[in-house]
């Protein structure tokens, strides 16, 4: 299944989201963004295509979600010249309509990989770092290069890669805005694996299908708890982990 936008404004490049359902039961849904031409920039309209298919029956039914690119990039990153020319207003607007796409993929009660290959840079990092699991080819390339043109990551870039890597790397990669590379990656703990020969997606799979076999309350349960946790005080997320045991406990 391909979504795609057929309104006039949509030109033929603009782009599509193919959905697939694999697994052996079929349970994990695969989404591939397919902009090649523009090394799947993530215009407005391929952002509101994507928000559309996480919004489908496929991926409602899934047990898993992966997305993906293309072998040549994930995603080069945001259409800055399309959000240069909007006012403040028209902005506030986009993170209600199609830039609500980062955290609609965050709040997924499913489980969700990111497998990346070729660049990963500014949106499309941000758009990785809102899955759970990140997986990546070797020669994948990240970067947040938005201070550089005089913006800053603002799609949950800055919020969730501070809470990854630390302040302290957080200012170093946002503020530089300087590439660094898969092995970088891994060793922060940005990326959970390393898949070689090309097989991110394959791995995306592998780690999908081993998701999907998990009692599905508890792992969605286990992830909520996992993001509220982060940000709680100790005490808050002790207690709430204690009542998601307590109302899981009988459930399995």
């Amino acid at each position: 299944m391909t979504i795609t936008d057929t309104t006039p404004t949509a030109s033929p490049g603009a782009g599509t989201v193919e959905i697939e359902r694999t697994g052996e039961h079929h349970d994990i849904a695969v989404l591939t963004l397919r902009r090649e031409r523009k090394l799947n920039a993530l215009s407005t309209h391929l952002e509101s295509v994507l928000l559309d298919a996480l919004r489908s029956q496929e991926v409602r039914t899934s047990r898993a979600v992966i997305v993906t690119g293309v072998p040549r990039a994930f995603s080069a990153g945001a259409d800055t010249g399309e959000l240069r020319e909007m006012t403040p207003e028209r902005i506030a607007e986009y993170y209600h309509s199609s830039g609500a796409v980062y955290e609609t993929f965050a709040a997924l009660s499913q489980p969700t990989v990111a497998a990346l290959s070729g660049y990963c840079i500014g949106g499309g990092l941000e758009l990785a770092l809102a899955a759970d699991i990140r997986v990546a080819d070797p020669d994948t390339v990240f970067g947040l290069p938005e201070v550089g043109i005089g913006i800053l990551p603002s799609s949950g870039g800055v919020t969730r890669l501070v809470r990854e890597v630390g302040p302290a790397r957080t200012r170093d990669l946002v503020l530089r805005g300087r590439r660094f590379e898969a092995p970088e990656a891994y060793a922060w703990g940005l990326i959970g694996e390393i898949a070689e020969g090309g097989g991110a997606r394959q791995k995306a799979v592998e780690i999908a299908t081993e998701l999907a076999a998990q009692p599905r309350l508890a792992v969605s349960v286990a992830k909520q708890v996992i993001t509220a946790a982060t940000d709680a005080p100790r005490e808050a997320a002790l207690l709430l982990e204690q009542l998601a045991y307590a109302a899981l406990n009988r459930t399995g």
